[in-house]
């Protein structure tokens, strides 16, 4: 228990270390698990072992931080925590993200450099058994674009507070030149730029249609009141149109396993008399969600909305006139 209650010590002091404006009591012990007295008592003890730890006023609070940072000695890292980085950026590599892959391998080569030699010797055996006991299943579909100077260029006018300038090789008129104002990036089974072309709101652009992309240097008059995360969560994957209200039966045969599952971010699940799963959320992206229902056979009953009802309905049709005819064509 001793040891246990010294490592929570020690998790503590590291999140105060990592934090730029610092933690209230309420945010140590949202953050540990544990009630507001046992953080502040947990606060105390870290003090006597780093007496660094400094407060900062925030009214109607305050804030506690350690300015310093930390000694590499209390910062070496676990093997699983290894693991589990090289895990992501395996899996992130494998979906074609390269990007990002070669950025958690660089942090990788960081945290390796930066340990002690006696403590990369210690973890050298138990990091080799975690990574050949544990792989990534690779899943079916797209590889993402994901070109690293169009992401630096992104970043840099996010960063930047710019505008972007690009020819878009998409929509209404392939080849036209553009200038946006950016908002971020969604990133999925296609990743794509949000922004705002001049007075209209933000929309999608995907990210391997961006040719010749540039920033501007101009300022990016954004809309305050925008958060990326609401914008994701409107719809079902990518694809923005208009939102609606649906409502999913899960069959009782797949009812654990819809239990498990997340259809949205703003869902929610009853539990019916019969062993069904009723499913409730607010999305757009009809087309989207009608495909990834369909893995879901037959054990699915779309209630509403009708829309997204006749869509799958078609969809099945599509499906069904391809492969009535695909008995004529030439066996290889």
């Amino acid at each position: 228990m001793r040891h246990e209650k010294a490592g929570r010590l020690l998790e503590l002091a590291r999140m105060l270390a990592s934090t730029a404006e610092g933690l209230t009591l309420d945010e140590m012990a949202d953050r540990l698990g544990v009630g507001r007295r046992t953080a502040e008592r947990m606060r105390d003890a870290v003090r006597e072992v780093f007496p660094q730890l400094e407060e900062v006023d925030d009214p109607p609070t305050r804030r506690f931080r350690i300015p310093s940072g930390l000694d590499g000695l209390f910062q070496a890292p676990t093997a699983e925590e290894l693991a589990a980085l090289n895990a992501a950026a395996e899996a992130w590599s494998a979906q074609g993200a390269s990007a990002r892959a070669n950025a958690l391998k660089s942090l990788e080569q960081k945290v390796l450099s930066a340990t002690r030699a006696a403590a990369r010797r210690r973890l050298a055996p138990d990091l080799e058994a975690l990574l050949q006991a544990e792989t990534i299943a690779v899943q079916a579909g797209p590889r993402p674009f994901e070109d690293e100077a169009v992401l630096a260029t992104i970043r840099d006018a996010l960063k930047g507070l710019s505008t972007l300038r690009f020819r878009y090789e998409g929509g209404s008129t392939p080849g036209r030149a553009r200038e946006v104002t950016p908002y971020g990036v969604l990133f999925g089974r296609a990743n794509y730029l949000v922004a705002a072309e001049g007075e209209g709101s933000p929309r999608n652009w995907r990210l391997d249609r961006l040719r010749d992309v540039e920033v501007t240097g101009r300022p990016a008059r954004r809309d305050e009141r925008f958060s990326l995360q609401d914008y994701a969560d409107e719809s079902f994957g990518i694809y923005q149109d208009d939102t609606e209200d649906v409502v999913l039966r899960i069959l009782p045969a797949s009812a654990e396993g819809a239990l498990r599952w997340r259809f949205h971010s703003n869902q929610t699940l009853e539990q019916q008399p019969d062993g069904s799963v009723v499913v409730r959320f607010r999305a757009s992206g009809m087309r989207e969600l009608a495909w990834h229902l369909f893995t879901w056979g037959d054990q699915v009953q779309i209630l509403a909305p009708q829309r997204l009802r006749e869509l799958i309905v078609e969809q099945i049709e599509l499906a069904r006139r391809a492969h009535a005819t695909a008995t004529d064509a030439p066996t290889a």
